[in-house]
């Protein structure tokens, strides 16, 4: 609709937002498992966790001092880097991939920033990547980062902490694109026997500032523990488990793990 003013347009989204906004709105839940690139298997594992029902998938790119991942996700990283895999490895094996959904990266600052943010970013984009996770760079020293990543069309997903200040959680969720990464407690990755209590209180507190969907992750160990998150929160987002099934029972495995949270999910 154009006026004397000027245009109304409707917001523009990302690859990544666009398609967890329409399964949201469709009345979904959205699951987004992460699977560690470089471990043996692990493009198969991604093929079948999308098979399986998940909404996008989250690449690991290993680092050797990964400091929010737990013992289980380490123990991944260090296997995949003793392989010899390296960022452009990992990427370059993601190019090879054909899921049908997004696929976003988890990796740490320290990588970013010593290829330069326009060359990681470019690098995202050429691998088919829509969205990047770098949980070690604050919100208030992200402002460069989040500048280029928009500028090579990749949608930089910041996360938001039980411990981030009510004036600050607006900005922060209103900056982020893709999804609000809402971090379920405080400490490393991992699964837990139940689900925190501020899991839920952070993704409430994020949906009270921002239309933009809202996933928790961090400590979700169980589907019964990803449907009581999914009560406030508009998915989840699990990482331990699945890296666990893909060390221990392979690819396949991942694949099934991943049904029974989307099962889960979709019964509610």
């Amino acid at each position: 609709m154009t006026g004397a003013a000027g245009s109304l347009q409707a917001p523009s989204f990302g690859a990544l937002e666009t398609w967890l906004r329409a399964r949201r709105d469709s009345g979904a839940k959205l699951l987004i498992p992460y699977v560690t690139g470089g471990y043996k298997g692990w493009q198969r594992a991604v093929e079948a966790a999308a098979a399986a029902g998940a909404d996008a998938i989250e690449i690991g790119i290993p680092f050797s001092d990964p400091v929010i991942d737990g013992p289980v996700i380490q123990q991944a990283s260090t296997a995949a880097l003793d392989e010899g895999a390296t960022p452009a490895s990992v990427l370059e094996e993601a190019r090879e991939l054909d899921t049908g959904i997004p696929h976003a990266v988890m990796t740490y600052y320290n990588i970013c920033h010593h290829q330069g943010h326009e060359r990681f970013a470019a690098a995202l984009v050429e691998a088919g990547v829509s969205g990047a996770i770098l949980p070690d760079l604050p919100y208030i020293e992200a402002g460069s980062w989040l500048d280029d990543a928009a500028e090579a069309g990749i949608e930089a997903i910041l996360l938001a902490a039980p411990t981030t200040p009510e004036h600050r959680l607006g900005e922060l969720c209103g900056a982020s694109r893709g999804f609000v990464y809402a971090v379920g407690l405080l400490g490393v990755t991992g699964e837990r026997a139940s689900l925190a209590r501020t899991a839920t209180e952070i993704a409430a507190r994020c949906l009270a500032v921002t239309d933009r969907p809202v996933l928790t992750g961090v400590g979700i160990g169980s589907p019964s523990q990803a449907v009581e998150a999914c009560e406030v929160s508009d998915g989840a987002i699990i990482g331990s488990t699945v890296v666990r099934t893909l060390m221990s029972d392979g690819p396949e495995a991942v694949g099934e793990l991943v049904a029974s949270y989307r099962t889960a999910l979709d019964r509610g």
